[in-house]
């Protein structure tokens, strides 16, 4: 073969080798690749963990009966006080070392006497005026007489009236008793010129003094009485269906109440007695006030308890009648907005709106549950209704208190 046949040979397997060996490589990187994919070893299924429940502290219900304190408060006023004004007018010519700011005074005690002078002169002509009109009326009772003498001398059975003086004895009387009101109106006015008040009191102010002028109207002073004072105490409508004090009347609204306040470094109390309501619903606050009364407030005492001044404000704790059906839990169970969490048979969270009776730190008494529930004993932002939990051993409150 020449030389250059061998050339074309080799040019002709050259190219088919080379396309040998590149379909020899694809298959090889191919069934590598299968290998890789078919050989990678499946994933196992882990079995499903459950969820870490909560674990809560449940309470169970139990219903008792309860006589439970209603917390209120307020200011101290006199059940009496009055405005002392003059009813007759003249200058002030006396006052008494009780008339002045903070002092006591007894009922009928003279605090101020206004000059008498005048009103003494009144009184002397009006009994003037009396024994005139007093001496006029015997004379036309005489005159009377006589002309029923000379009537009857006459032999008329029939008298006439003008003749008998009849409307003249009338005027006569009419006058007397005119001169006898005047009188008795003269002797008023001097006796208001010494000013007294009916009740024992104490004086607030005092608005004149000695040599001063008044005149009929004129404000002396202001003063109170001291026999007994009183407080008004807001109540909610809750407050009073807890009290049950009746709006329909003051029959059955009676109940003793305990007064508090801290004076001198100690807490003091003393004992009153709702005795009525008011007539009005607070517009405002839409309360009702009933009124507390305190008896002889400012009787001294062994124990050195000060009196129940005006303007004192005091605490109030007024006992209910007992409330039946009640449930006492910890304050820490009752929500935000006046709710329970329940743990119901499946162990599901359930939320239960109650009607709260009373609070207070530590405790609250609600109405509206059933016995034997579970209530859990404190609330926390992770509890929420639905919730699966675990309950720890169950609390079992004595009772109510």
């Amino acid at each position: 073969m020449t030389e250059q046949a061998q050339q074309t040979a080799g040019g002709v397997r050259s190219p088919l080798r080379q396309v040998l060996i590149t379909v020899v490589v694809l298959t090889i990187g191919l069934g590598l690749a299968w290998l890789i994919l078919t050989g990678k070893p499946k994933p196992s299924i882990q079995p499903q963990e459950d969820p870490l429940r909560p674990v809560v502290s449940v309470i169970v219900t139990e219903l008792k009966s309860a006589v439970l304190a209603v917390h209120t408060q307020g200011a101290i006023e006199p059940r009496r006080r009055i405005s002392v004004v003059a009813q007759v007018g003249g200058k002030v010519a006396a006052v008494s070392d009780n008339f002045v700011e903070g002092a006591f005074f007894e009922p009928g005690a003279v605090l101020l006497e206004i000059e008498s002078d005048d009103y003494e002169f009144a009184i002397a002509r009006a009994r003037s005026q009396v024994a005139a009109a007093d001496q006029r009326v015997a004379e036309e009772r005489g005159r009377n007489r006589q002309a029923k003498r000379e009537w009857r001398q006459l032999g008329s059975p029939e008298a006439n009236a003008l003749f008998l003086r009849e409307p003249q004895l009338k005027a006569a009387e009419a006058a007397l008793l005119a001169a006898q009101a005047d009188l008795a109106a003269a002797e008023l006015a001097l006796k208001r010129t010494r000013i007294t008040v009916p009740f024992p009191g104490r004086i607030e102010a005092t608005y004149v003094d000695l040599g001063q002028y008044v005149t009929p109207g004129t404000p002396l002073g202001e003063a109170y009485g001291i026999d007994t004072v009183e407080v008004r105490l807001p109540l909610s409508d809750k407050q009073l269906a807890a009290l049950r004090l009746p709006l329909h009347g003051q029959q059955g609204v009676a109940r003793p109440v305990t007064l508090s306040s801290d004076f001198g470094g100690r807490r003091w109390q003393w004992e009153a007695e709702i005795r009525r309501i008011d007539a009005v619903i607070d517009r405002d606050s839409r309360v009702v006030h009933a009124v507390a009364e305190v008896d002889q407030p400012f009787t001294p005492t062994p124990t050195g308890r000060p009196p129940l001044v005006p303007g004192m404000f005091v605490q109030a704790d007024i006992m209910t009648p007992a409330i039946d059906n009640l449930v006492r839990l910890p304050a820490s169970a009752l929500r935000s907005d006046n709710s329970l969490l329940i743990v119901d048979d499946s162990e599901h969270l359930q939320r239960r709106v109650v009607n709260v009776i009373r609070r207070t730190e530590e405790w609250v008494w609600v109405a509206g549950l059933p016995a034997n529930l579970r209530v859990v004993g404190e609330q926390t932002p992770l509890l929420m209704a639905g919730l699966m939990v675990d309950v720890e051993p169950v609390n079992q409150l004595s009772g109510v208190q």
